[in-house]
């Protein structure tokens, strides 16, 4: 089931969204960006994430997800697994 913001976007994951911003924007065409590194798994995946890599913290360790188009409006900890 997809995720909505319903009651608005706070804090932590604007700052998540503005690092990712910042590593997309340094990467050059037709290469991966870097990861940037989060321990927030309740995070919902939002359209301006795709193509980023996100290191889910899964409790032990970070976990590399490239984000694709499929997984808009779930949860970085689905795929953190």
């Amino acid at each position: 089931q997809r995720r909505k913001f319903s009651r608005g976007i706070k804090r932590a994951p604007i700052t998540l969204l503005k690092k990712l911003r910042m590593s997309k924007r340094e990467t050059s065409y037709g290469e991966k960006p870097e990861a940037v590194k989060t321990h927030l798994r309740n995070m919902v995946i939002v359209p301006e994430m795709i193509g980023s890599v996100v290191g889910v913290y899964n409790g032990k360790q970070f976990i590399n997800v490239e984000v694709k188009p499929e997984m808009i409006g779930h949860y970085l900890a689905e795929f953190s697994i």
